[in-house]
């Protein structure tokens, strides 16, 4: 059974930042990549960024120059750095895999607000 456990979200005002920490027990994303989501309460879970195992890193076009993606290569930690903050990224944050997923974890709650 893998674990996820996600922490770092917060309240913040527009345009500020913050930087999202995650740990996955066992170590998985070296063979099955990671990736960040959201969810905002009532619509569907959204993938925001991920990196594949090769190394490739996507993002979701509202995130894209926002928004930095990065794992440790031999730890079983990763980050998403969120800079200038919208309104619109307020979500429920999670990571897992990139080529599949497992069971969620709870998740950090981001708020952009003022």
């Amino acid at each position: 059974q893998v674990k996820f456990v996600e922490s770092g979200g917060g309240l913040v005002q527009p345009g500020e930042s913050l930087r999202l920490s995650c740990t996955c027990s066992p170590h998985i994303w070296s063979i099955a990549g990671m990736a960040w989501y959201r969810q905002v309460p009532g619509k569907e879970r959204e993938l925001v960024a991920s990196i594949t195992r090769d190394g490739t890193v996507n993002y979701v076009d509202s995130v894209k120059g926002r928004f930095t993606i990065t794992k440790h290569a031999f730890a079983n930690e990763g980050n998403l750095q969120m800079d200038s903050l919208k309104p619109e990224d307020t979500a429920v944050y999670y990571c897992n895999g990139q080529e599949r997923v497992w069971a969620w974890g709870q998740g950090t709650q981001v708020t952009v607000s003022t």
